[in-house]
């Protein structure tokens, strides 16, 4: 394998097993990671000329995965490529709240609960003189959850292959599948997630059985009620005397109760949010609702926390409507890119807007500024764009016509 050159393909990804080549879309890899899954022997990934070790994982298939800490060691046109965790909100997190011990298992540390204990009271104060001091660790909000599973199950990455691809059945596999390698406080994420699978009307009750069945899992026990997290597009609030009713698409039948002072404060937080589906963008988004709930009562189920996120019709992160003429643009350019998330830092503006992945071996930052940011988010994007290690710099001023953009440079030797 050392010293291998190829012409990479944008979708198509290459491993090295056993000394033959094996692409992605061979019938016989399957049978070929089966032979070493339970081996110490590792595929390598031939995005780069001596390959990058990999390992095999069994979900419903076979699948190649990254080993930790070696995502930005990929070309940026392959699919197991990550950028430095400097380039998004995920860096302050990793070895804290997000930790991998080894290949398969990442431990997510939230400052959520997965339990309400009913009756008791939770302690306060400090005794006069403690035993040990403690070394404050960062915590995982619902928002930065979100994120990490969006980006887990690759949604904040475009090629010009997921044209069309995207639509709710995706986005409840993908999420589902990510989950399902993550555990909090000790419980496995995909067994307390419910993403709602695309609703028909012919098999309504088939899909509420289901669904039923997955919440199941929040019937209270020893005086505890279970929590679950449910992630779907905000479809609207319904108020009433008794509180708000939330109504999140392909979930018709099953609203989620919520104290209307809590949406209150929820609906004055993510007030640019909720206002950006109406505004006059000619550029569609979305509202993706993370909802913690707990059964009320015998399949009636009621928020506890809940945080927003803004995507593109295509189901991409954004961070405001700013962004969204951007990646709109992107994907009509048929560029294959990056977006970076925010994560629980306090700010998006120290990150690009986005990462250009199809101009070589490194990705290429873009940024956007506006008339509407704060001054403070200024000063950061100005600091953000000039320190800046890349040859390449991209900016655009919103109130200006788009620059172009960094020309591709696909088929190049590695």
């Amino acid at each position: 394998m050392g010293g291998a050159t190829t012409d990479l393909s944008p979708d198509v990804q290459r491993f090295a097993i056993r000394g033959r080549i094996w692409q992605v879309t061979d019938p016989g890899l399957q049978d070929a990671l089966a032979q070493i899954h339970d081996s110490a022997e590792r595929p390598r990934c031939l995005c780069t000329p001596d390959g990058i070790e990999m390992y095999v994982a069994r979900h419903r298939q076979y699948l190649v995965k990254r080993m930790p800490d070696t995502g930005k060691s990929h070309h940026p046109l392959c699919p197991s490529y990550e950028p430095d965790n400097a380039y998004s909100g995920l860096g302050d997190l990793m070895g804290d709240a997000v930790l991998e011990t080894h290949p398969g298992h990442i431990e997510l540390r939230v400052d959520f609960p997965w339990t309400r204990i009913h009756g008791r009271a939770v302690a306060r104060g400090e005794p006069d003189e403690p035993g040990e001091v403690s070394v404050p660790r960062k915590r995982m909000t619902l928002r930065a959850v979100m994120h990490f599973l969006f980006e887990q199950a690759g949604f904040n990455r475009w090629t010009p292959a997921m044209a069309g691809k995207r639509n709710q059945g995706v986005l409840c596999k993908y999420l589902l599948e990510a989950a399902a390698d993550i555990e909090v406080k000790g419980k496995s994420l995909a067994e307390r997630l419910y993403v709602p699978e695309p609703f028909s009307e012919p098999a309504k009750a088939d899909i509420a059985q289901r669904r039923r069945a997955k919440l199941a899992v929040l019937q209270p026990h020893g005086g505890q009620a279970p929590l679950a997290l449910v992630i779907g597009e905000f479809k609207a609030c319904e108020r009433s005397e008794r509180g708000c009713r939330i109504w999140i698409r392909h979930m018709p039948d099953a609203p989620l109760l919520m104290d209307t002072r809590a949406w209150d404060r929820l609906a004055r937080t993510y007030a640019a949010m909720l206002e950006a589906r109406d505004a006059d963008t000619g550029h569609p988004a979305r509202l993706i609702m993370a909802a913690l709930i707990h059964a009320r009562r015998e399949f009636t189920y009621e928020i506890d926390a809940a945080s927003l996120m803004l995507v593109s019709e295509q189901w991409i992160p954004v961070d405001g409507v700013h962004e969204l003429p951007l990646i709109d643009g992107l994907i009509a350019q048929k560029r294959r890119f990056l977006k970076p998330l925010r994560y629980d830092a306090k700010a998006a503006a120290a990150f690009p807007n986005a990462l250009l992945l199809d101009c070589g071996a490194a990705p290429i930052p873009l940024h956007l500024t506006s008339e509407f940011m704060s001054p403070k988010d200024r000063v950061l994007k100005e600091k953000a764009i000039h320190t800046n290690g890349n040859a390449t710099v991209w900016h655009w001023h919103t109130a200006l016509p788009i620059p172009p953009l960094p020309p591709k440079t696909l088929g190049q030797p590695l």
